[in-house]
């Protein structure tokens, strides 16, 4: 595994990491709210729904963390794999911008991971 495609993973986890704590955590919070462009009330009313997919980053970036901390490019892969489909159903069902920020990180890490 080369050291690019270790980077680029790492971020990608830090990426879905950092998601985890704004759904779970700042949903309704200022900070959530900016970052998503929620109303108040629209923040109130899916919060439950939002930690729900807060934890489900989670567990993708528990998956990449572990794949690399076995040094295992299969693992890597399927978890990148998960993100890119994640990003790219977000990117057509909720937000363009979901593309750029969660499928194109992980295509990179997975080009890298596969190639380098």
């Amino acid at each position: 595994m080369s050291m690019l495609a270790i980077v680029l993973t790492a971020f990608v986890a830090l990426l879905h990491l950092g998601f985890l704590v704004l759904e779970m955590f700042f949903w309704t919070k200022p900070l959530g709210r900016k970052v998503f462009r929620l109303d108040p009330q629209v923040a109130r009313d899916s919060a439950k729904l939002a930690m729900n997919q807060g934890l489900y980053n989670g567990f993708l970036a528990a998956g990449l963390a572990w794949g690399l901390w076995l040094g295992d490019k299969g693992i890597c892969l399927f978890f990148l794999g998960c993100v890119v489909v994640a990003g790219l159903f977000g990117a057509a069902t909720v937000k363009r911008s979901i593309l750029y920020v969660q499928a194109l990180p992980a295509i990179a890490a997975a080009v890298a991971m596969h190639y380098f």
